[in-house]
């Protein structure tokens, strides 16, 4: 199996960006992290880069390994043109269920970044200013929208590390959230903490 060319690839992400970019249109992609989890946050980067330089290492946050997601991430804070964050809570989650709390948050750091198109993976219809483009799969498609995961996954995955300190028991540090098998065994032995989504955890421990 041949080595993956890294430049080619960060080309062929960049090229469902290049024609928004050539009529010097402000190009930011959105991604989510965290629709899944037990527990935690639902957290959305807002990213809009440059044409110029184009990072090497960005691609899909769930390609690459948590050492390279942190060094690329550093790389995206200092080249990016906007960042913006927006997070939905536990509580939000429960009360108007993910997908809402989900667009909640992708509005939220929207309205940090003023660019003229938005490149959103996969969710449709957030009534934001510029032109909203969804794209399936859009964080292995376009260059923007896995900036936005890389940034996402970080800023995500730092929250349930510093909650792992706080409620070790359910080793937040090393399922950020998910449900694995140590966790729900956690869940159904001592019951939930405040930052678990109690609409998703209803079927083992409420």
């Amino acid at each position: 199996m041949a080595k993956i060319n890294r430049a080619e690839k960060v080309r062929l992400l960049a090229a469902t960006d290049e024609p928004f970019w050539t009529q010097g249109l402000v190009v930011a992609g959105m991604d989510e992290v965290g629709r899944g989890p037990l527990a935690g946050n639902v957290v959305v980067a807002c990213v809009a880069m440059p044409k110029e330089p184009l990072i090497e290492w960005v691609d899909d946050s769930k390609k690459l390994s948590e050492s390279r997601r942190e060094k690329v991430y550093q790389q995206i804070l200092d080249t990016a043109l906007y960042i913006g964050i927006g997070q939905a809570t536990p509580e939000e989650i429960d009360e108007i269920n993910i997908l809402q709390a989900t667009k909640k948050a992708m509005r939220q750091a929207a309205e940090q970044v003023p660019a003229d198109v938005y490149l959103i993976d996969a969710v449709t219809n957030l009534g934001l200013k510029g032109m909203e483009i969804p794209i399936i799969k859009g964080d292995a498609t376009s260059y923007s929208i896995a900036a936005a995961s890389i940034v996402a996954k970080v800023v995500r995955d730092r929250q349930m590390i510093q909650l792992d300190e706080i409620y070790p028991q359910y080793g937040f540090a090393r399922n950020k959230g998910y449900g694995t098998a140590e966790h729900i065994a956690a869940l159904k032995e001592i019951g939930p903490c405040p930052y678990h989504r109690r609409s998703f955890i209803k079927n083992f421990c409420l």
